[in-house]
């Protein structure tokens, strides 16, 4: 039987990151899952729109979590940035049955729903390690991803209850998944540090050596490929390497790619792109 979960892209996949789209869906099925779009959900606020109005993202939010509800399952998604503020606002209604009350009466007067705290969020790669298992992944791969992998977790999913079973400070369950898919994996310092995304367009240089230092610690400890878990974090480690590096002076070609890439990839799906992967890293990843 199939797992069932409601499916939130996150703020990039189902916009500006193409890659997440398309390869989500291949891989998810050969693992068994099977994800209910979310139909007009909102973004999750990318921790953005909090600072402007935080009880317009709980709002926003509370919508999302009343939609799965309605559907009886727990939210699944591929971006951690996503699924770490998806599971603080819940905490915080949960929490607060006041505010809770407060926030159902505006999503009853505004779209005929309400929320009582029944779903639950999970990060993608959290179902596969603690429901699909390892030794079970490992042996759905068809294409051994035969590479040194350096993977990025990104600081809003790592705290208790976020991240699953897997360690708030020292997490290894991406690590895990790496070698199950027959890759080489490198265990990098700075895995859980920001990139700046927030601050991307406001303190541009700040947010730009924080993308330096991860690319940069890559490089230099052997990795062929990123991988991100964070859909938005994927975007500022791939299309701002360039510029990071100029701003900090430090080595930061390296091949960046989302999770469910690699999932993809290793089972099987989209040859032609894990062929022009291979290349990409024999090209500018010296």
């Amino acid at each position: 039987m199939p797992m069932n979960y409601a499916y939130h892209p996150g703020n990039v996949a189902h916009s500006s990151a193409q890659e997440v789209a398309d390869t989500v869906i291949p891989a998810v099925k050969t693992l068994g899952i099977n994800l209910i779009p979310l139909d007009g959900a909102t973004s999750c606020g990318g921790g953005i729109i909090r600072q402007a109005n935080r009880r317009l993202q709980l709002t926003l939010n509370a919508r999302t979590f009343a939609m799965a509800e309605e559907l009886g399952l727990e939210i699944v998604t591929p971006c951690a940035t996503t699924a770490g503020i998806l599971f603080e606002d819940l905490t915080t209604l949960r929490s607060n049955p006041n505010l809770l009350r407060e926030i159902n009466n505006v999503l009853v007067e505004t779209c005929g729903k309400s929320f009582s705290g029944e779903t639950e969020v999970r990060h993608l790669l959290h179902v596969i390690v603690e429901e699909i298992g390892l030794e079970k992944l490992s042996e759905m791969v068809k294409n051994p991803i035969n590479l040194s992998i350096a993977g990025y977790y990104g600081p809003n999913i790592q705290r208790k209850g976020a991240c699953g079973k897997d360690d708030v400070f020292q997490p290894n369950y991406l690590e895990n998944v790496i070698e199950a898919l027959g890759g080489d994996p490198v265990s990098l310092t700075y895995r859980t540090q920001s990139v700046g995304v927030p601050s991307l367009l406001s303190e541009e240089s700040t947010a730009l050596k924080q993308t330096a230092a991860v690319l940069s610690e890559a490089k230099s400890e052997g990795a062929d490929l990123l991988v991100s878990i964070c859909t938005l974090s994927h975007s500022v480690l791939d299309v701002y390497q360039v510029k990071a590096g100029k701003v900090s002076g430090e080595n930061t070609s390296i091949p960046v790619i989302h999770f469910t890439e690699l999932l993809a990839f290793s089972m099987g799906h989209f040859n032609t792109r894990l062929a022009q992967l291979k290349t990409r890293i024999s090209v500018i990843g010296n």
